[in-house]
């Protein structure tokens, strides 16, 4: 039996949420669908999309799962996971929106999906690494997409200044949807331009940057769902270390004589080191471990 005609049997025959569930699985495991943009493994990735299609709460499930759908409720559902099969597409694009750090953007395919050990360190408003975070008066987010890493640090830093630069325009127009979502209009700016050729002679306390990182090699071998994003935001030469290249060489001009550059680079690590041995970074320690976002302030970098 085909793939649709199984999808066709489905909308007539499944009755509770749990039915939809399970039929979901089962359809994701059979198309060998990679997961990795909000979640790991087919069940919860069934669960979201069930839950946005009825518009329930992400956080309850329980209560309903053995609820009697109506026909256009399992179609919605059924519509979603027909599509991240067929289409391979990442569930936030078949959503519209994603969450990270307990907060949640408007996404499409014309920005990443948003992911970083960055956000989390902002919810912490970068401490221990920031003292004092009442004094942080000006930000940039580098390569910002979506925004949502300006937003997090807009939220982090109440006194702050954000500057949000990309060189898509598309992204910044997303950006510009979460950017208001938030009402931040006043206090975030968006900026298109290639990495620092915009700002002039801006001075900042904090530069993020969660910027392209993927090398070559693994580019070639990436999935279907993530060949979905633009490459753009991920791709970064042979090495990975293109852009991040450009930062360290670039960003010393626009830091504030106390200031820090945070930059998150995947799994680039030793790489990294082997092409800066003199540069003194502080790396700093995330949930996942502390090879993935570096630190380096003003005074580390070569006069």
């Amino acid at each position: 039996m085909t793939r649709a005609a199984l999808f066709d049997i489905a909308a007539s025959e499944l009755l509770t949420l749990r039915d939809c569930l399970r039929f979901a699985v089962s359809r994701f495991a059979e198309a060998g669908l990679h997961f990795g943009h909000g979640s790991d493994n087919a069940w919860d990735e069934a669960v979201y999309l069930a839950l946005c299609a009825l518009h329930l709460p992400q956080d309850t499930l329980e209560p309903f799962l053995d609820a009697r759908l109506l026909p256009q409720e399992r179609e919605e559902i059924l519509n979603l996971c027909r599509r991240r099969v067929e289409e391979r597409l990442p569930a936030a694009y078949l959503t519209g929106e994603a969450w990270l750090a307990g907060h949640c953007f408007r996404v499409d395919e014309r920005v990443i999906i948003p992911r970083s050990f960055l956000a989390e360190l902002l919810e912490e408003a970068l401490s221990p690494w920031v003292a004092a975070p009442e004094a942080v008066l000006r930000v940039l987010d580098m390569c910002a997409g979506s925004g949502c890493l300006a937003i997090l640090a807009a939220l982090a830093f109440p006194d702050a200044r954000i500057d949000a630069v990309d060189i898509s325009p598309e992204a910044l127009a997303v950006a510009r949807e979460n950017v208001a979502r938030y009402g931040l209009e006043n206090r975030v700016r968006l900026i298109e331009s290639d990495a620092f050729a915009a700002l002039r002679d801006e001075r900042y306390d904090v530069i993020i940057a969660n910027p392209p990182y993927v090398n070559a090699e693994s580019m070639s071998r990436l999935p279907p769902e993530y060949r979905r994003e633009p490459a753009l935001a991920l791709a970064s030469g042979k090495d990975g270390l293109d852009f991040t290249r450009r930062l360290i060489a670039e960003a010393p001009r626009f830091l504030r004589p106390d200031g820090c550059l945070i930059v998150e680079i995947g799994h680039n690590r030793k790489a990294l080191e082997a092409a800066f041995p003199r540069l003194p970074f502080t790396w700093l320690e995330t949930r996942a471990g502390d090879e993935y976002v570096f630190l380096l302030r003003k005074a580390d970098f070569p006069d």
